[in-house]
């Protein structure tokens, strides 16, 4: 593990800490080399339920891509890459991918590739003093991943006015367009954890089945996506049965994941 990421496994919720807090917690090549590792390795690992992302310190979640470093390689290199075509996975490809819940906690500003993080996960969760951009028009890139989220979540006139200005806009603004599940005053992550210890509590096979008919189901028609043969099935499943048993017997379910 480089000291650009911190993992903690807390019983079922890993906790992924963003930790370049000199630089605002900057994704440099090591910080995004290493999201995507942790990222695949906790969708293996069945130990683990939820995964949390979040940033040192309360000044910001991440600040985006480190443009120091970005600056050092474009002095030297012949031509630059697609961020979507880069034999590397691409971080935040990674994290939306992810067959588990995720959850964004938003510490402090989450700025380019550092919005484009959070855009990433199934949930967020944000202080409200967290502002949020992505100001790649005043940079000259492309914004290729959050450009793309943002364009299928918000009105386009709302989408049009964030990615062309590239300013600032609030946590209050994210939650008014339905982008921020949460707005705390202050411990986003421990806001986030109490709802990833929560979800940790239900059963494996309907998580994994909300979030595969979400991921793969939400561009089908109504009609196909009913019949789509989203995977795991839960309704053949022991746990289905352990779950109406547990309910009928006032205790609590004991799931295996079958």
């Amino acid at each position: 593990m480089s000291g650009e990421i911190e993992l903690d496994v807390r019983g079922e919720v890993a906790v992924l800490t963003i930790n370049r807090p000199a630089v605002r917690n900057a994704l440099n090549e090591a910080a995004l080399s290493e999201i995507v590792r942790c990222t695949v390795e906790f969708d293996e690992n069945p130990a683990v339920k939820v995964l949390i992302i979040t940033g040192s310190g309360d000044l910001a979640f991440s600040s985006g891509r480190d443009l120091k470093e970005r600056a050092a390689k474009d002095a030297v290199a012949a031509r630059v890459s697609h961020p979507m075509r880069d034999i590397r996975r691409n971080a935040f490809e990674a994290v939306w991918d992810c067959r588990k819940p995720t959850i964004a906690a938003v510490n402090g500003d989450a700025v380019g590739g550092g919005f484009e993080i959070a855009l990433a996960c199934d949930l967020r969760v944000g202080v409200a003093h967290a502002r949020f951009a992505l100001p790649e028009a005043k940079r000259g890139l492309g914004a290729a991943f959050g450009s793309t989220i943002l364009a299928r979540s918000v009105p386009s006139a709302i989408y049009y006015e964030w990615v062309y200005l590239g300013d600032f806009v609030t946590a209050a603004d994210l939650q008014r367009w339905g982008l921020l599940n949460r707005v705390v005053a202050s411990d986003a992550l421990g806001a986030a954890l109490e709802m990833a210890q929560e979800i940790a509590t239900r059963a494996p096979l309907s998580i994994a089945r909300f979030k595969a008919t979400l991921s793969r189901g939400r561009e089908l028609p109504v009609a196909a996506a009913l019949r789509a043969d989203f995977h795991p099935d839960p309704y053949t499943s022991y746990d289905r049965v352990e779950g109406v048993a547990a309910f009928a017997e006032k205790r609590l379910p004991r799931w295996t994941g079958r």
